[in-house]
């Protein structure tokens, strides 16, 4: 293809000479270690590293050109073509270039502080009920056509979304699920992208250390329904019971289906029922009403089915197969994760590190009327610090028993972490303890555990390593629980 061709629509600040206009381009890359004869190579800044220290190298690669913000570097020589915006050009090429998969496909946007995996998941699960080839694309993990490889970010830069979105077309699929962070709107990460459905959860406080404010993070989720350089989505999906759901611009009323337990829903749940084996609950969409049960456990699964629910409509897929899709989701790595090991008490290991997730999932450990809930939980370094002692304040309230500790410190002082999450904690009397070290934590929790309670080990979820300030290390809160519970006599004793 020829680069006049893949820069169409890019927001380019130089004129592309003629000659150069003509070239073939044969591949695109953000990263100069893959570039080969032939390529783009965008060079914008990243959280850490500023791409165009590496136009030199790219070029040496044999980079076609290099596209990037702001003058030519002083050691380049070649091709350099100034953008107004790195992402966007990026983005727009990336679709280009191979073609527009995000039209030959259905997407679906999913965006929200708590609840994008579960109801990701759970919208695969369903479109893999009704025998469609798939790309799902998140947090834990991407998987494209059945084929799964780790995440690094929710939502991946655009060029490897565009890939992936590729590859399910070869594959022969024809839908893609995906998270999409408050931060891939802000950096235009999905800019461009046709979306089919755009899929609302709810806005709490969160990621404030990049967004600045609660406006401003809003107004990052808001771009997923305004269309980021595309047109707004077909449909969308939103719960109405979160305010801030009713402040997003939706399609008409007829292709947008508004959820909730409250008045105003067009998807509605009622009847809800539910305990150890998970909920059971009618689903009525103003035309018939369904029975639904699932494995997934409480309340705030609820809204994460409804919104998949309504997601299967916009598809028009039938509801009788949508419920079975919904009963195909037996877990979601790091959600309500149950760790059993013969022990009189149950463990489950969640993701949650807001204080709006630790109050859903202590809710939930609450609905199950266990004896007590004792609750370990710890912050991130180098994010969001004003939700810390929010979190602190969240585990006190709900729980009977608290451990504080360390979750990804980061570049930041454990110690310094925990003393400002510890100010919430210390507006209640909940005993608690306070442990640095997050291996010793888990075992401090476990063995104050009595017959009947629930035990919470929050924060991490599916993550299986510790990020600290000059490493990462194996860990995973799963696998440290099974060894912590084994130590303490259950599933055959000491090992």
């Amino acid at each position: 293809m020829k680069l006049a061709e893949v820069l169409a629509g890019a927001p380019l600040k130089t004129a592309l000479p003629g000659e150069l206009a003509e070239a073939e381009v044969a591949g695109l890359d953000y990263d100069s270690r893959r570039i080969a004869p032939g390529f783009l190579f965008f060079a914008f800044a990243g959280r850490h590293v500023d791409g165009r220290r590496f136009a030199a190298q790219a070029r040496e690669r044999g980079a076609l050109a290099v596209l990037g913000e702001g003058p030519c570097p002083q050691d380049y020589r070649g091709p350099w073509l100034e953008v107004e915006h790195g992402r966007k050009a990026l983005a727009a090429a990336a679709l280009n270039f191979y073609r527009r998969p995000d039209r030959r496909l259905a997407l679906t946007g999913i965006t929200g502080t708590n609840g994008k995996t579960t109801t990701s998941h759970l919208l695969d699960s369903v479109l893999r009920a009704a025998g469609i080839v798939t790309a799902l694309i998140g947090t834990i993990e991407h998987r494209v056509a059945g084929r799964s490889r780790p995440a690094v970010n929710t939502t991946p830069e655009s060029l490897d979304l565009v890939r992936m979105m590729d590859e399910l077309v070869r594959a022969g699929g024809s839908h893609v699920t995906m998270e999409v962070s408050s931060h891939a709107l802000a950096l235009a990460r999905v800019y461009g992208f046709q979306f089919h459905t755009a899929v609302f959860t709810n806005l709490t406080q969160d990621h404030l250390d990049f967004h600045g404010s609660l406006g401003e993070y809003f107004a990052a989720k808001r771009r997923l329904f305004e269309g980021a350089g595309a047109p707004p989505p077909r449909w969308a999906v939103i719960n109405c019971d979160d305010p801030h759901g009713r402040l997003l611009p939706a399609p008409p009323r007829e292709r947008t289906w508004w959820y909730g337990l409250e008045s105003g829903a067009t998807l509605c749940a009622r009847r809800i029922a539910a305990d150890f084996q998970g909920l059971r609950f009618e689903i009525d969409d103003g035309r018939r009403a369904l029975t639904v049960s699932s494995p997934l456990p409480g309340r705030m699964n609820v809204y994460n089915i409804l919104a998949a629910w309504g997601a299967g409509l916009t598809y028009g897929l039938d509801p009788e197969l949508i419920a079975r899709g919904i009963r195909n989701c037996s877990n979601v790595p790091g959600r309500f994760e149950k760790v059993e090991q013969g022990q009189p008490f149950l463990v489950v290991v969640d993701y949650a590190h807001t204080d709006a997730a630790l109050r859903n999932v202590i809710a939930v450990a609450r609905e199950l009327r266990p004896a007590r809930v004792l609750t370990l939980f710890g912050c991130g370094g180098d994010r969001d610090r004003a939700k810390r002692p929010l979190m602190g304040r969240a585990a006190a309230e709900l729980s009977d028993f608290v451990v504080l500790t360390s979750d990804n410190p980061r570049s930041e002082d454990p110690l310094a972490i925990i003393a400002e999450a510890r100010k919430g904690l210390l507006d209640y009397t909940t005993p608690h303890r306070i442990e640095p070290d997050r291996r010793r934590a888990i075992r401090l929790i476990l063995a104050e555990a009595r017959p009947g309670d629930i035990v919470i080990i929050a924060g991490k979820g599916h993550e299986t390593y510790q990020v600290l300030k000059d490493r990462t290390v194996p860990f995973d809160d799963r696998e440290e629980a099974r060894q912590a519970l084994r130590e303490l006599g259950y599933g055959g004793g000491t090992p």
